[in-house]
């Protein structure tokens, strides 16, 4: 994809799938986000399943020219898409192959070739149900009295993405609650006798976290003149929540400059390691 700084440059970009397409749109924004001035001019193809269909999204390709990517598992459907992409003269790209190859290559088999075969409702699709009604029962320091039953808690101050990180872990299977830390509001009792969910403690640099908090009550149309956006007051409840994290041995995340998904990626490193420190993130 071009890239030159300070020029706009719009391309089309066919994405075609055996299945949703959630893959392949991942796949896209992971890599369109490293190239700022790229303007795709997408177009989605999924339950891409016979040769009509094919034959379709090569006419597309066609009259629309760009780069396609792919993921088909049947090899007819494959072929015949890599050949009308050849004739084109447009570059195709299968974007699961090298992926398969290197999972082949180490367990010594084949893949099923089923199209759509993620989206199966299995047993781990039934626990991200669960999992995500759980979290959504207990957002905020709801229902306290179950929070043993998490695998995960999340601690921290107001607007230190607690909430969509529960709901982004929700979504792998895990369970995950969130308790905020109030200025004056004790935290429930249950908190500190929790035995089975690994407790995380999320802070963030509090001038960041009044820029937030700011943007926040300006979409709610409410005055900013107040405590919680205090810069004194918001560093010294910062200070408090660190305190409380080390005094009760959590492992602690500076969402500061992360997304969503990297502070989750971080939260599951803990998981997984049950109190080895994340990369970058030794315990407090």
């Amino acid at each position: 994809m071009p890239h030159r700084k300070g020029h706009v440059k719009h391309f089309h970009l066919h994405l075609v799938s055996d299945a949703t397409g959630e893959t392949l749109n991942s796949v896209a924004q992971a890599v369109l986000v490293q190239f700022e001035n790229a303007v795709p001019d997408v177009h989605m193809w999924t339950l891409v399943r016979s040769a009509t269909q094919i034959e379709r999204v090569i006419q597309s390709i066609e009259a629309n020219p760009g780069i396609v990517l792919f993921t088909l598992v049947n090899k007819e459907l494959r072929e015949q898409l890599q050949e009308g992409c050849r004739r084109l003269q447009q570059r195709c790209i299968a974007v699961l192959d090298p992926i398969f190859a290197a999972r082949a290559s180490y367990l010594g088999s084949e893949s099923r070739g089923l199209p759509g075969r993620q989206h199966v409702m299995d047993a781990h699709y039934f626990d991200r149900i669960e999992a995500m009604h759980y979290s959504m029962a207990h957002d905020d320091g709801q229902l306290a009295h179950d929070l043993d039953e998490a695998d995960v808690v999340l601690v921290g101050v107001s607007r230190t993405s607690k909430t969509p990180t529960c709901i982004y872990l929700a979504n792998r299977g895990i369970k995950a609650a969130n308790v905020p830390i109030v200025p004056g509001v004790p935290l429930p009792d249950e908190l500190s006798r929790l035995t089975r969910p690994l407790v995380v403690g999320l802070t963030t640099n509090p001038d960041r976290l009044v820029q937030v908090r700011r943007n926040r009550l300006l979409s709610l149309n409410q005055p900013d003149e107040t405590d919680y956006v205090d810069i004194e007051t918001v560093k010294a409840e910062v200070a408090a929540a660190r305190r409380l994290f080390a005094k009760q041995g959590w492992p602690v995340i500076d969402v500061s400059r992360r997304s969503i998904e990297e502070t989750a990626a971080a939260v599951l490193n803990f998981y997984h390691g049950r109190g080895a420190a994340a990369p970058g993130n030794p315990p407090a």
